[in-house]
């Protein structure tokens, strides 16, 4: 019965990059998940995004306002006639 062969060298170097590969995401997954942590909270704890809104109906944004016309003044409508 044979021997058993030893990895090849290349195998061997191959494998060990894979697992260097896979220390270095670690590495990278818990420096993000630490910076999330350290994150600065935001000022008064107010998401800026909803900050100032009701709960309800929300008003108009000024753009969207109609602008209303000028009175005519009522003795030019008897003068046309």
């Amino acid at each position: 019965m044979g021997k058993k062969s030893r990895p090849s060298f290349k195998k061997r170097q191959k494998e060990m990059a894979r697992q260097q590969k896979q220390q270095d995401k670690q590495a990278q997954r818990r420096a993000r998940s630490e910076q999330k942590g350290d994150a600065n909270p935001r000022a008064g704890g107010v998401d800026p995004d909803i900050e100032g809104i009701r709960p309800g109906p929300q008003p108009l944004p000024t753009e969207w306002h109609y602008q209303q016309e000028p009175e005519r003044p009522k003795e030019a409508d008897k003068d046309e006639s």
